[in-house]
C-alpha cells in the first residue's frame, strides 16, 4: 500500500485530505507542523509528502530543503494558497516535485498523487553509471559532478537516469513523460521542460554549454563535453 504523509496545521483540510486519500486505497497520516513531519520522515518510509507552504514552526520550503539535504527521495507535492510565479519556482528549487496552489479539486489533486506515486518504468540503471563528469548511484540516490554532490529530487534523478544511460540520442517529450512519470494522462507536457530547466541550473557550470541539449520540437539529449 501507498503511504503519503499529509503535513498541514489547518485540522480540517488534514482531516479531509486523509479521508480522501483513504478512500482512494492510500494510507495516509497526518502531521501538523513542520518538526515532527521532518521527524516522522526521516524515521519512516513514505511514497509521497504533501506538505503545506505555511506551518506553524518551520516554513513548509525549509522542510523540503531539510529532507533533500538529509538524502530523503520521496516525491514531494507543496500545498500552499500562496499562487505567484515566483512562490512555485521557490517550492520546485526548494526540491519539492510539484506544486498545488489552494484552493484546489480534489480531482486535481488525485491526479497529481497519482502521477508523482506512479513508479517510473526502466528509468534508473541498475549499478552506478557515469558518462564525463557525471555520475549517478541509484542504490544511494546520489548524483555528482566531479567532486560535488548534486541534490536532485526524485523527479530529477529519474529523468537524468533517462537521458545519461544513452548519451547523444535525443528523447521526445512523449517518451520522458512516459518513462519518467510513467505516462501523459495526468501530466502536462511543459512539466519535463520545467525538469529540465531545474536540472541545467543544478549540472551546468557557467561558461560552459549545457550537459542537456534541446532539440527544437523534439526534445533532449545528454552530451557530456566533448573529450569527457
Amino acid at each position: 500500500m501507498i503511504r503519503i504523509l499529509i503535513v498541514e496545521d489547518e485540522a480540517h483540510l488534514a482531516g479531509l485530505l486523509a479521508r480522501v486519500l483513504g478512500e482512494e486505497g492510500y494510507a495516509a497520516e497526518v502531521c501538523g507542523d513542520g518538526r515532527s513531519a521532518l521527524a516522522l520522515a526521516l524515521t519512516e518510509s513514505f511514497d509521497l509528502l504533501l506538505v503545506d507552504r505555511m506551518l506553524p514552526d518551520i516554513d513548509g520550503l525549509q522542510v523540503v530543503r531539510r529532507l533533500r539535504a538529509a538524502e530523503m527521495g520521496a516525491p514531494i507535492l507543496m500545498l500552499t494558497a500562496r499562487t505567484q510565479i515566483e512562490d512555485r519556482v521557490a517550492g520546485l528549487d526548494a526540491g519539492a516535485d510539484d506544486y498545488l496552489p489552494k484552493p484546489f479539486a480534489f480531482p486535481e489533486l488525485l491526479a497529481r498523487v497519482r502521477a508523482l506515486t506512479r513508479r517510473p518504468h526502466d528509468a534508473f540503471p541498475e549499478a552506478s553509471i557515469r558518462v564525463g563528469d557525471v555520475e549517478l548511484d541509484p542504490a544511494r540516490h546520489v548524483a555528482r559532478r566531479g567532486d560535488e554532490r548534486v541534490d536532485l529530487t526524485s523527479r530529477e534523478f529519474a529523468l537524468l537516469a533517462t537521458l545519461i544511460q544513452r548519451p547523444g540520442q535525443v528523447f521526445t517529450r512523449s517518451l520522458l513523460l512516459a518513462t519518467v512519470w510513467g505516462g501523459t494522462s495526468d501530466v502536462y507536457a511543459n512539466v519535463v521542460d520545467l525538469h529540465v530547466s531545474h536540472l541545467r541550473k543544478k549540472l551546468d557550470r557557467a561558461g560552459e554549454p549545457s550537459l542537456i541539449r534541446t532539440v527544437r520540437g523534439v526534445g533532449y539529449a545528454f552530451e557530456p563535453p566533448d573529450g569527457a
